[in-house]
């Protein structure tokens, strides 16, 4: 099979850059389906190259702003061969341009849905978000074939839309036996020095609501105790004179983007704080390393095995865990038995898109 995939992850950990964990899936993919090519929405600034990696090939849009993404990705589509499946990364904009080329090259459309958009928390995030819950609604309705990420997200389609094609629910991978026992002495010899550490990891933007943490840490933990904070984005700089004001500055240590495994072995406690979650991989993860969870209640949190609370009792609960809360958690619910397994799956469930038509 011939998949073209539009995508849109422009981060230094995304599907432009070869040797990096998507980028890496992305080669697993292409060797089962036989050839895979992206088209990769980026910008001139970011200066990625094509890549030629045999049966996957990448094809970065270097467009010049952001509203000439989906000239350029369908510009590069029209130069490629024929594909047996168009493949969106999103239903909003990657969506949009994967229907366009669907309807240019008369292959049928699949459509991934990774983030629960259809949450009010999502739309009231900003304007934006309002029109893609619109434009999601009409690329879903044209698509042969929906892959989402966990069933609240499959119940929520069928609640608010009348759709024809399938949804399959096919969870995001996580390299669980890589989280277990991947200590590293040199970062937990840092934090020694605190009885308890609790710990968040995520990208600081505002629908991570890492606020919340911030908040609850200053109102409910003992001075022995310290919050670490894995990752980065636009509210770093906010965050951290956040947790001035908080004065619990001192013991907020903010690491900045780094690989999380050997931080969950040193941690006594993750939080999730997200206002909304497709699936949530931070608790998949967690609770595979043997590490209780407190979440909102977004994505997997409460099939998975997470302490499940709301943003207004969060700081309460999260006192109650330092009274007698579990010192250990475990990992519910989890489909695959490894990554071949996983890849299998993906891929069948693009091809199922060519029975569909």
């Amino acid at each position: 099979m011939r998949i073209l995939q539009i995508g849109a992850d422009r981060s230094k950990r995304g599907i432009l850059y070869p040797g990096t964990p998507a980028f890496k899936r992305q080669e697993a993919y292409a060797k089962k389906f036989g050839h895979l090519d992206i088209v990769a929405f980026s910008r001139k600034k970011d200066g990625a190259t094509f890549v030629d990696a045999g049966p996957l090939q990448v094809f970065p849009t270097s467009s010049l702003s952001r509203l000439l993404y989906t000239c350029y990705a369908v510009h590069i589509a029209r130069t490629l061969p024929k594909p047996d499946v168009v493949s969106a990364q999103d239903p909003f904009e990657t969506g949009f341009t994967a229907w366009l080329i669907a309807r240019i090259t008369g292959a049928p459309l699949h459509v991934q849905v990774h983030t629960d958009f259809l949450s009010p928390a999502y739309a009231q995030l900003s304007p934006v978000n309002r029109i893609r819950v619109r434009l999601a609604g009409f690329v879903l309705r044209r698509a042969a074939r929906i892959r989402v990420v966990s069933e609240r997200i499959r119940k929520s389609l069928g609640k608010n839309y009348h759709l024809s094609s399938t949804v399959s629910v096919l969870p995001i991978f996580a390299d669980i036996e890589r989280m277990r026992g991947a200590a590293d002495a040199s970062i937990t010899s840092r934090f020694n020095r605190f009885n308890t550490r609790i710990l968040v990891v995520s990208r600081l933007e505002p629908e991570k609501n890492v606020a919340l943490a911030l908040r609850a840490f200053a109102s409910s933990a003992p001075s022995d105790s310290c919050l670490i904070v894995v990752g980065t984005g636009t509210e770093k700089v906010s965050l951290q004179h956040f947790a001035k004001r908080l004065n619990v500055a001192e013991r907020v240590f903010f690491e900045g983007e780094h690989d999380s495994a050997p931080y969950y072995s040193l941690a006594d406690l993750v939080l999730c704080t997200s206002r909304y979650e497709g699936y949530g991989l931070v608790i998949i993860e967690a609770l595979a390393a043997g590490k209780p969870v407190l979440s909102t209640d977004v994505g997997i949190a409460r099939e998975a095995g997470a302490i499940v609370t709301t943003e207004q009792d969060f700081a309460q609960d999260l006192r109650k865990w330092f009274e007698n809360g579990p010192r250990t958690g475990e990992l519910k619910e989890y489909p695959y038995k490894n990554f071949d397994e996983y890849v299998q799956a993906y891929c069948d469930d693009i091809a199922r898109c060519i029975q569909a038509k």
